[in-house]
């Protein structure tokens, strides 16, 4: 990455994990970086983790509950108001092997991976297009803006999205299908992101930022756990895909594409541009419910 001093970040779930090592590379290059979790307490003590670390003052906390819809539709409002440029949001926060429902009935994996951050991004949307074209001294310019969701390979397990499953507990014993459901519609909303931000100067992509050991396998038994995430990657490797996407000027001029260790892959063919207009039309719905 270059110096990034004057370009404003927004990542969701950056007290921990690959968020707070994403996080905290951004701030490390000058970057102004807003910390957005649910946990007044957790996003505080990352903040100051942060502005330890880099000596980058331009740190600040944004309360987000993406397990309900009000609240994310809040927290970006919160944002809005505070009248400041975005230039690229991270959506990085994510749960996994949960079982449970949202506030609003939706299956907790679905509806904190998926339809809370298309809640919080669409509520986005007016910062990011206007920033689009604002360079980094705040002038208008070719700088562009962009939208990185975090998804997984794990969504080349899924064969579609389910409408009606998605209002239902998980089923399964592991919740991986469920978790893999999730991560295809946060490829399909980055993709059909793409198509309808197409000509705005902001542009999206997912990526899958490799098996890492973060805390959203904190579920797990700790024995089993250990085990499990021994080969997996750190947070830091973790953090280098979503980084990529967020910061490499080659990558100004495309969007809608698909990345993997810092190079591009095919999505899973299921990942269509017509599953992906319906999943924006039912997410529409819902999320203005």
């Amino acid at each position: 990455m270059s110096d990034l001093t004057g370009r404003t970040f927004l990542v969701t779930g950056a007290n921990t994990g690959i968020g707070l090592a994403t996080a905290t590379a951004l701030a490390a290059r000058g970057g102004q970086v807003t910390v957005a979790c649910r946990s007044p307490e957790k996003g505080a003590a990352a903040v100051g983790g942060i502005i330890a670390a880099t000596l980058n003052s331009q740190v600040r906390f944004l309360q987000l509950d993406l397990a309900d819809l009000a609240a994310a539709r809040a927290a970006a409002a919160e944002f809005v108001a505070r009248g400041e440029p975005l230039d690229v949001l991270i959506n990085n926060a994510g749960v996994a092997g949960r079982r449970g429902l949202t506030a609003d009935g939706f299956e907790l994996m679905f509806g904190v991976n998926h339809l809370g951050h298309f809640a919080f991004t669409t509520a986005l949307l007016s910062c990011l297009t206007a920033s689009a074209g604002r360079d980094e001294a705040g002038r208008q310019g070719p700088a562009g803006a962009r939208i990185v969701t975090v998804s997984s390979d794990a969504h080349y397990q899924a064969r579609g999205v389910d409408f009606e499953l998605v209002r239902r507990r998980a089923r399964s014993v592991t919740g991986m299908p469920e978790y893999a459901v999730s991560k295809l519609c946060n490829v399909l909303f980055s993709l059909e992101l793409a198509r309808r931000l197409a000509g705005t100067g902001v542009t999206s992509y997912a990526l899958h930022p490799g098996v890492v050991a973060s805390d959203i396998w904190r579920r797990v038994p700790w024995p089993a756990r250990q085990l499990m995430t021994r080969r997996m990657l750190t947070v830091d490797q973790g953090a280098r895909t979503s980084l990529y996407c967020a910061t490499a000027p080659e990558l100004g001029a495309q969007s809608g594409r698909y990345y993997e260790d810092c190079a591009e892959r095919a999505p899973s063919p299921v990942a269509t541009a017509e599953l992906g207009a319906l999943l924006w039309q039912q997410s529409e719905k819902w999320a203005s419910e």
